[in-house]
């Protein structure tokens, strides 16, 4: 089973006493976003700590332990010499028909809905 390791990221961690939640931006998608899709991946959850972003898929439960070592062979070809550069990271909903990155995507593209409106007139009221 040889794997392509794509990316080894940081969790959601503090520097100078900031939480750092920015883990999924690229060099080319720079805007601040983590790794975990909108609503949480299925059947998992939300990811907070460091991970491993491996080409493919890697076979059994979303919470399998995996091991991995170096290559025994080395490896020539050109596929396997390539140097990998992430574009773009997709963070949409992996429940239904995810469109939006982000929930600030979202809030953009739909406007201001019923719900919030109403959240700001018992605001303003008080």
């Amino acid at each position: 089973m040889n794997k392509k390791i794509y990316r080894i990221g940081q969790g959601i961690h503090t520097k100078d006493g900031k939480v750092v939640k920015n883990n999924a931006s690229t060099e080319y998608d720079l805007t601040e976003k983590t790794i975990t899709p909108m609503g949480g991946f299925p059947h998992y959850g939300e990811v907070n700590n460091d991970y491993v972003m491996l080409k493919g898929c890697v076979m059994g439960p979303k919470k399998r332990v995996i091991t991995l070592r170096k290559s025994l062979l080395v490896h020539t070809k050109r596929k396997a010499l390539e140097k990998i550069t992430l574009k773009f990271i997709d963070t949409s909903s992996k429940f239904g028909h995810g469109r939006f990155q982000s929930a600030a995507d979202k809030a953009a593209f739909m406007g201001q809905l019923k719900k919030d409106r109403i959240k700001e007139e018992t605001t303003a009221a008080q």
